[in-house]
C-alpha cells in the first residue's frame, strides 16, 4: 500500500511540533534536533517537517512505497507522466535509508519516489540528494550540513 508523502520546511521546530501533533492528534514517530516525521494511518501520510535552511513552506511531495515491486510499479508511472525521471538509488536521508526517484510534476514542484529499507543515524549521506537536485537547478536544503545547505539541495 502506497502512503502519500510531504515534507515542510519550517522555522521553529519546537512550536511547528507541537502544531502538528495537535492537528494530528498524535506526536511525532521520530524526532531530531532538526527533524520531524508523522507516520499517519488516517489520513495515509508520511509527514516529514525540517529545519534545514530552506524557505518556510512546501518542500517537496512524494509516493512512499512498501515494496520493491510498488516502487517498480510507481518508476513506470513516472516515465509515462513525463519530464526527467532522477533515479538516485540508494541512499540515505531524512534518517532513513531508502531507494528513491525524483522527477518535477508541471508545477514545478519536485515529488520524490522512494521505498524506505531502513534507519540511519544521520540526516543524509550526501550520497545523492546534493547532485540530483542542483543537477535539477533546485535551490533547497537535505542531506548536507545546514552550512552548505543553503546552496545544496531537497530531499525526503
Amino acid at each position: 500500500m502506497k502512503r502519500l508523502h510531504v515534507h515542510v520546511s519550517v522555522e521553529n521546530l519546537p512550536h511547528s511540533i507541537g502544531f502538528y501533533s495537535a492537528l494530528f492528534a498524535s506526536r511525532p514517530s521520530v524526532v531530531k534536533s532538526d527533524y520531524a516525521k508523522w507516520m499517519l494511518e488516517d489520513p495515509r501520510v508520511n509527514f516529514a517537517i525540517s529545519t534545514r535552511g530552506r524557505q518556510p513552506g512546501l518542500d517537496h511531495i512524494g509516493i512512499q512505497v512498501e515494496t520493491t515491486d510498488e516502487l517498480k510499479e510507481v518508476y513506470a508511472r513516472l516515465r509515462e507522466a513525463g519530464g526527467k525521471v532522477i533515479e538516485q538509488g540508494q541512499t540515505s536521508c531524512c534518517y532513513a535509508r531508502s531507494e528513491k526517484a525524483w522527477i518535477d510534476d508541471p508545477a514545478g514542484i519536485a515529488w520524490e519516489t522512494f521505498h524506505t529499507t531502513g534507519e540511519s543515524t544521520v540526516y543524509g549521506d550526501r550520497t545523492g540528494e546534493n547532485g540530483v537536485r542542483v543537477a535539477r537547478e533546485k535551490q533547497s536544503a537535505c542531506c548536507a550540513s545546514p552550512a552548505a545547505s543553503k546552496q545544496s539541495s531537497a530531499c525526503c
